[in-house]
């Protein structure tokens, strides 16, 4: 009997996740803020029904208690979310806020699935995570000099990856964690945030080859520093940031052409330089030549892929234990397997939604600054997206890159709530400067109004005479 609910509950989950990701696009069609906010509250019925019939299958097949404990925390977690902003924030993207609830919601049913405790720590990351981001978007509406710290993001990430490169102990082949009484932080994580910050510092007022030349010196410093430090995937990630911003920007093609030229001669570099990357390469072309070596982990995670097929084996049916590190980098093969390969794409649609409402948000802001800012926030997350759906599924060499908000990794999880958070500080701005156009042009209708008033008034008297 157990058997065939979890059988069954492969497929309602499958079910609940394509109407969320259909929601996702659907509500920008609806005119009407009636009809948005209904689409929204489905949004949020599917989030809790899904939740419970994971984690009640979870704990059928396993009988912890650990395991209702983390769904009450999540329910908790989500409804005071849902609360909060819409009582403190009124004009906050209430679809940002669900599909980042979707997102952790899916990464604590595959947490908790692989390891019970480490979710539980995940937990509690991601609440202190959102405490501070509810001052996020309070800080970025009244704070209006934080277009004028150029210098501090460029001197605090530099340093930042510097004490990593001098501190950090070797992991899978790169420098990436600072441990400090017992607990471990990843720097360059907070680095994305300052390392965009500084980019849009740079180039939202001028844009000429000298700021250019400036900006891709300080750029060039935070990319070499993480490439001496071999933390690759996320030079790439700083890499085609800075791309981005930079042709944005100017709206000069040519620096992006000899941008991407110069990363291809890097990239080639890095492959006769750094033995890991040959090893990963050679992974990638052909992993069941190295199965034994550098090839075991895509073949793990390609046949986690390929058993899961299209609905998947079920939670607790399939064995994505096997999978090296599923819990960090493989968390997409692991999600496959179990949850099948409808779900999972379905779950990079919600990923793609999420990526279009900040570039929406990004085009419709006024304020280079802030239009700079949400650029570079959005290509950060997108191409982390990429690079471990991408490197999980053998698309492309894997790189070492976390799924945010899904994948195991408190520092990596902390910094992209605390950037979804800057997100919805933009969005209120746009919402600002929406409010500020409409009242301006209805005190010009007003003054229009009274003119003519005044006139029909003078010419009255003038005509009975």
């Amino acid at each position: 009997m157990l058997n065939i609910l979890v059988e069954l509950s492969k497929y309602f989950l499958t079910i609940l996740m394509i109407l969320y990701t259909f929601s996702c696009f659907t509500v920008f069609k609806k005119k009407s803020e009636r009809k948005k906010k209904k689409v929204l509250r489905k949004q949020l019925y599917i989030i809790i029904v899904m939740d419970l019939s994971a984690f009640a299958v979870m704990y059928l097949k396993a009988v912890e208690m650990n395991i209702l404990i983390i769904l009450g925390g999540l329910l908790i977690y989500i409804t005071i979310v849902q609360i909060f902003y819409r009582i403190f924030y009124s004009k906050a993207s209430m679809l940002l806020v669900n599909n980042m609830c979707m997102l952790l919601s899916i990464g604590f049913i595959i947490q908790t699935r692989l390891d019970r405790d480490m979710a539980y720590k995940q937990f509690l990351i991601v609440c202190i995570a959102t405490v501070i981001s509810f001052f996020i978007p309070v800080i970025i509406r009244k704070m209006h000099f934080l277009n004028k710290l150029t210098w501090f993001y460029a001197v605090a990430g530099i340093l930042l990856l510097g004490v990593v490169l001098a501190l950090a102990a070797v992991s899978g082949g790169a420098k990436l964690f600072i441990s400090v009484g017992g607990f471990s932080f990843q720097p360059s994580e907070l680095v994305k945030i300052t390392y965009v910050f500084f980019l849009a510092c740079m180039l939202w007022k001028k844009q000429d080859f000298k700021t250019v030349v400036i900006a891709s010196v300080f750029a060039a410093i935070h990319v070499l520093i993480l490439v001496a430090s071999t933390d690759l995937g996320t030079s790439l990630v700083f890499f085609i940031t800075y791309i981005c911003v930079v042709y944005v920007a100017t709206q000069k093609p040519v620096y992006a052409i000899a941008g991407l030229g110069g990363g291809c001669i890097a990239a080639v570099g890095a492959y006769f330089v750094f033995g890991h990357v040959r090893n990963r390469v050679v992974a990638w072309r052909d992993p069941f030549s190295v199965y034994n070596t550098s090839g075991y982990q895509i073949v793990q995670s390609l046949f986690a892929i390929g058993t899961g097929g299209w609905f998947g084996m079920g939670l607790f049916q399939g064995s994505p234990q096997t999978i090296p590190v599923a819990k960090e980098d493989f968390v997409f093969a692991a999600i496959c397997e179990e949850l099948g390969g409808i779900y999972a794409v379905c779950m990079i649609l919600v990923c793609m939604s999420l990526f279009i409402m900040i570039l929406n948000i990004s085009m419709q802001l006024k304020n280079r600054f802030y239009k700079l800012l949400a650029l570079g926030f959005g290509t950060e997350y997108a191409f982390q997206v990429f690079l471990t759906i991408g490197g999980t599924s053998k698309f492309i060499p894997m790189t070492g890159i976390t799924l945010p908000l899904v994948s195991y990794g408190g520092s990596s999880i902390l910094c992209t709530i605390l950037m979804l958070a800057i997100i919805q500080g933009l969005y209120i701005l746009r919402e600002d400067e929406g409010d500020k156009i409409e009242k301006e042009r209805q005190e010009q209708q007003e003054r229009q109004a009274r003119q003519v008033q005044h006139t029909r008034e003078y010419e009255i008297p003038r005509t009975r005479r």
